[in-house]
């Protein structure tokens, strides 16, 4: 027999398996499918907000608050002429007020009927490098905010640091919780072949009888276990799809939606992710036979 056949006899015998024992096979197939789920779900999520704070760094803006008496255009003049500033846009208090009744419409009673205006001035410095974080720069900051005539500097980026570390603290977690799963579905998927291998205990024996290898009453095992982690990656997939679909659909209603829907995983990280479920479901397979006899109980 060639390997070919051989391959094709271990996936006939697995799927025979699989439909003998679905009811065990779900379970396994199940945990399988939940464990590359949550991976999936914190992974998508992870890429999709560090891509959309990659697009938020580049426009990111150092923002001066002044207090009511400052000299608006000679701060910001002086503002602008620093090496690293791309350009300091002044922003009085009246385009201050009509840009939050903008952004804000149902909002927009909280800064009307004012005797004076309810926003103070500002500077938007908009950085040659938004990402530098150069001593000369954070020393000019800091001369910024200990100035009489500033009120409040917001660095834009100083949250958006904060944030990264964020998604990067639940995605580890979240892939510690995945691969915990996953060694449940190893130690689910190793119980159902193991207990398949004591099904066909009769068959076993007969095949060893007339000179059958390890290799070849093994097979059809480890195909069971492949075919359940592949078929778990597969359905987990299926459904982070179809949760995505379901977000994106919500994008426009949701800030947070619009975030996370922004990409799919690549081909390449789903077939991935696919086959990490076909590779759990194999070592459990392997893990289940690799020390004892197929014919012995014990």
């Amino acid at each position: 027999m060639t390997l070919i056949q051989a391959v094709l006899y271990f996936l006939r015998e697995a799927a025979v398996n699989l439909l003998r024992s679905w009811k065990t096979s779900f379970v396994a197939v199940l945990t399988i499918a939940v464990s590359v789920l949550l991976g999936g779900v914190f992974l998508l999520a992870s890429h999709n907000v560090m891509g959309s704070i990659q697009r938020w760094r580049g426009e990111m803006r150092v923002v001066i608050y002044l207090r009511p008496a400052a000299d608006l255009a000679r701060l910001t003049a002086e503002a602008g002429a620093a090496p690293w500033v791309a350009s300091a846009t002044p922003v009085s208090p009246a385009d201050a007020r009509q840009r939050f009744t903008k952004v804000f419409p149902g909002l927009s009673g909280l800064v009307e009927g004012w005797d004076e205006e309810p926003l103070p001035a500002s500077i938007e410095v908009a950085l040659r490098d938004p990402s530098a974080q150069s001593p000369e720069l954070r020393a000019w900051i800091e001369s910024w905010r200990a100035r009489p005539e500033v009120e409040m500097v917001d660095d834009d980026r100083e949250w958006l640091g904060q944030l990264e570390t964020l998604v990067a603290v639940a995605r580890g977690i979240g892939l510690a919780l995945a691969g915990g799963l996953l060694g449940a579905a190893v130690f689910t998927i190793a119980s159902v072949i193991r207990l398949t291998a004591y099904l066909h205990q009769e068959e076993i024996s007969i095949l060893r009888l007339v000179g059958a290898t390890e290799f070849y009453i093994r097979g059809p095992f480890y195909a069971e276990g492949l075919l359940q982690g592949l078929i778990g990656g597969g359905v987990a997939m299926g459904t982070l799809y179809g949760l995505f679909r379901l977000a994106e659909a919500r994008k426009a209603a949701s800030l947070l939606a619009s975030v996370l829907t922004s990409d799919f995983l690549s081909p390449g990280q789903t077939a991935f992710l696919v086959l990490l479920g076909g590779g759990a479901g194999l070592i459990g397979a392997v893990a289940s036979l690799r020390r004892e006899r197929l014919d012995s109980p014990g």
